[in-house]
């Protein structure tokens, strides 16, 4: 940010970026009809840093939402199509013998793969062989990749969004347990509605087609991903979290005995950490400098959906994971309010104390 980028208040700083969002749903909306909730999860997922796993069946418009809201942030978006005969160079990039015409000197020259955009498209990850699936592991945790040797930076602001298809299991590969641990969500997208789905037969029969206008650009997204990491957090809303992500796991002493029963495998640390940020980002979204433990009950189901693995017991029951922590949920209660975090008021998230510096996200159209 420039020196002479005025300061505003934390306020009025959350006020542009709610209408920031407002402008953005507005552009998908242009072309996606309804699905209103995964909209929010994704834009929740950018403005907190993370990666998003959307898990659909076909013609629920998982892969054009995406390319969709690329378009309204104005960043530079790349597809892959995901395949069993892909390979890691598809992905990445791979080193090409050049030779000089003149000399006939050679050279070794890399030519970057698909993964060097903004916003990364992996449709179907579950259709290629975990091989490749591990090649967008060090590019979605540390925002590089190595080939041969030689490590290149990934420009920011960097997402992948995958898609994934729930019911087609015939040559399909599932997801390693790390891989899924890098996703921060795992958005479940279902059928709309019956008005919702005479809207998309009726607006994709005809000619027209909708133009979506640019709302954000690359150097805004990261402004607004600086100030979601200023919004206070209270010990309360900490402790919720934690205690949420450590009642998912079965063999810790404090879990319930259902957890105990249903689950094979809880949730890591990611998952609370993920709980607090996809809360500060929901937050200022929906105009707010505080987060609530509303917030860190609403992230809860996309964040622990795919960190949580259910036993032969809760199969034999019927027993998803959705259910599990709606359960969990009704048996967490939320920490009694103590000891706050240190120079901050127990009651921080009413009454937060202002940053020394506050990024300023446009308004919408800037």
């Amino acid at each position: 940010m420039s020196a002479n980028t005025p300061q505003i208040s934390p306020e009025e700083a959350v006020h542009r970026v709610a209408q920031v969002r407002e402008a953005l749903v507005g552009e998908v909306h242009k072309v996606i009809i309804g699905q209103d909730e995964m909209i929010e999860q994704m834009l929740i997922c950018v403005f907190a840093r993370g990666h998003c796993l959307t898990i659909g069946v076909p013609g629920l418009a998982k892969t054009l939402a995406i390319s969709t809201l690329a378009q309204a942030l104005h960043l530079k978006f790349s597809r892959i199509q995901f395949t069993p005969d892909l390979m890691p160079s598809d992905i990445t990039g791979t080193e090409i013998i050049d030779q000089d015409p003149a000399t006939g000197q050679r050279t070794f020259r890399f030519v970057r793969g698909p993964v060097f955009s903004n916003i990364v498209l992996a449709d179907e990850i579950n259709r290629t062989p975990p091989k490749t699936q591990a090649a967008l592991l060090q590019a979605m945790q540390e925002h590089e990749v190595t080939v041969a040797g030689n490590t290149y930076p990934l420009a920011p602001p960097f997402f992948v969004m995958a898609t994934q298809n729930p019911i087609e299991q015939e040559g399909t590969y599932p997801l390693p347990e790390a891989q899924l641990d890098r996703f921060m969500l795992s958005i479940n997208i279902g059928y709309p509605t019956r008005g919702e789905e005479r809207e998309i037969v009726m607006a994709t029969t005809q000619t027209s087609r909708p133009e979506v206008r640019p709302v954000l650009h690359g150097q805004d997204v990261l402004r607004a991903q600086q100030l979601v990491r200023q919004v206070p957090a209270s010990r309360h809303v900490v402790d919720y979290a934690v205690d949420l992500a450590r009642a998912t796991r079965p063999k810790e002493p404090p879990s319930p005995d259902f957890v105990k029963n249903w689950l094979a495998w809880g949730a890591g640390p990611r998952a609370a950490q993920y709980m607090v940020m996809g809360a500060k980002a929901r937050a200022i979204l929906h105009g707010r400098f505080a987060v609530s433990a509303e917030d860190v009950r609403t992230m809860a189901y996309p964040v622990l959906r795919h960190r949580l693995i259910t036993n032969f017991n809760a199969d034999a029951e019927g027993i998803d994971v959705d259910q599990v922590i709606e359960k969990i949920l009704q048996t967490v209660p939320e920490p009694s309010y103590g000891e706050s975090l240190p120079s901050k008021p127990v009651r921080a998230e009413r009454q937060p104390p202002p940053p020394r510096s506050v990024p300023t996200p446009p308004p919408p159209g800037g």
